[in-house]
């Protein structure tokens, strides 16, 4: 059953949180506000942690911490200005190869 919560609501009111939001009142904001190098590192942490629930099977442990990735993951984007959309229609025009294809291009592209 949907709860009708998005990833697109989430990501207005991070942008929301960014602009608008007390460092002091908002995790949100108080993240933004330590810049990028934070909220990636923060980012990779949760990243970890879900794969770790993963690794131990626990589906529980892994819902919550792939939460928290998303959340993490959109603040980071924030922090960077890159938007929900544009991740979105990067994956769009990735969509007509295959992954092996795609990969393959991106080694020749950096000369590997």
């Amino acid at each position: 059953m949907s709860s009708g919560f998005t990833l697109e609501e989430l990501a207005a009111t991070i942008a929301e949180r960014a602009r608008d939001g007390d460092p002091a009142t908002s995790h949100t904001a108080r993240l933004l506000s330590k810049g990028v190098a934070r909220c990636a590192k923060k980012f990779g942490e949760e990243a970890v942690e879900a794969a770790l629930a993963a690794v131990a099977e626990d589906d529980e442990a892994l819902i919550a911490e792939a939460g928290d990735v998303l959340y993490h993951l959109l603040v980071m984007l924030q922090a960077r200005g890159v938007s929900l959309q544009d991740v979105v229609d990067g994956l769009a025009a990735r969509t007509g190869q295959s992954g092996l294809e795609e990969k393959a291009a991106r080694r020749a592209d950096d000369g590997g």
